[in-house]
């Protein structure tokens, strides 16, 4: 498909202009079967955008409501900074289970320090 400039009801300017679709000359059979192929990777692509475009906004309306609640400013480094708070209060939970008081302690404090500095 090819795209013209037409003017709409005679009139000039920028407001009675619009674009108008028009149909390349296909003729024969591999000019229509390029055509249809056209069309559906033109929907495909249409579709896949459209959940892709839907999932990008959900994630970032997903993170804005968590730093939002945490309250700390929406960037890479602070989403990094509370990974790694949660990865040490993992392993404080992970040595209290094991009966390792004072490593449980040591990994709590430090869990404790950072969370504590990244959020609010």
């Amino acid at each position: 498909m090819r795209y013209i400039l037409a003017k709409a009801g005679g009139q000039d300017g920028p407001v009675g202009k619009r674009w108008a679709k028009t149909m390349q000359n296909e003729s024969g059979f591999f000019g229509s079967a390029g055509a249809v192929l056209g069309e559906v990777i033109r929907a495909i692509v249409s579709g896949i955008r459209y959940v892709f475009g839907g999932l990008g906004s959900a994630i970032g309306d997903f993170f804005s409501g968590l730093a939002g609640a945490l309250d700390m400013s929406p960037s890479v480094f602070n989403f990094a900074l509370l990974i790694l708070g949660l990865l040490l209060l993992w392993a404080a939970i992970k040595s209290f289970a094991r009966r390792g008081i004072i490593a449980g302690i040591f990994w709590l404090f430090l869990a404790t320090l950072l969370l504590s500095g990244l959020i609010g």
